[in-house]
């Protein structure tokens, strides 16, 4: 349990110390993103960020167990 929360926050700080560049790859941008303001109201779901990074992911995964 102790190296899975090290290794998150491993992750989530390597994210936050790459995130200027992540964020040229136009994630959260993408077609498919629905985002609706409206005055005292702001819904964001990226629908489709959400499945591209699944998608990478989970191929990420499968080719580290084979």
């Amino acid at each position: 349990m102790q190296r899975l929360l090290i290794t998150l926050g491993l992750l989530i700080a390597l994210v936050g110390i790459l995130w200027p560049w992540i964020a040229k790859l136009g994630l959260g941008r993408l077609p498919g993103d629905l985002r609706v303001d409206k005055p005292g109201f702001t819904l964001y779901a990226p629908f489709t960020t959400m499945i591209v990074l699944s998608v990478v992911l989970s191929l990420v995964i499968w080719l580290l167990r084979r």
